[in-house]
């Protein structure tokens, strides 16, 4: 990967709706090696897909709050079933397992506090092997959806 590739998947992080035409004027390329190059990423893996960025609250998920889940047990069962679980719960859109403690780390939207109670008694504190939830709430966010640095 070279710098005019950097530049080409840092425009289409601002703006993926670009045209190949759009793109290739951009990044100071002629359109057939620009659309090359294009098909090369996503061949690669460096692209993984298009997608609309969709605005929590003009959809009603005002509230955001990170959880933290620990595990009783980190043995290959408990930590399967655990994600498996985790990716069912469609107000978990994003889940990392990290190193140390906590060992997950889930970003999870609802359109309230109450509804996020809910969420969190009846869904979060029932999951595979769940020994303890701490959760913090979202004020704002400062940087979301940023372009990866060139």
């Amino acid at each position: 990967m070279d710098d005019l590739d950097r530049k080409i998947l840092t425009e289409l992080a601002l703006d993926g709706r670009l045209t190949v035409t759009e793109l290739a004027a951009r990044v100071k390329l002629s359109v057939s090696p620009c659309h090359r190059r294009l098909r090369d990423l996503e061949r690669a893996g460096a692209i993984r897909g298009y997608r609309a960025i969709v605005d929590p609250a003009a959809v009603g998920l005002d509230f955001e709050a990170l959880v933290f889940a620990t595990l009783s047990w980190e043995d290959r069962d408990t930590v399967t079933a655990f994600e498996q679980a985790v990716t069912e719960v469609p107000h978990v859109v994003q889940a990392q397992r990290l190193f140390g403690e906590p060992d997950y780390l889930l970003r999870v939207v609802a359109a309230d506090l109450t509804v996020f109670q809910q969420l969190y008694d009846q869904r979060l504190a029932t999951l595979p092997g769940v020994q303890r939830l701490t959760s913090t709430l979202v004020m704002k966010q400062v940087v979301n959806d940023r372009p990866l640095p060139e």
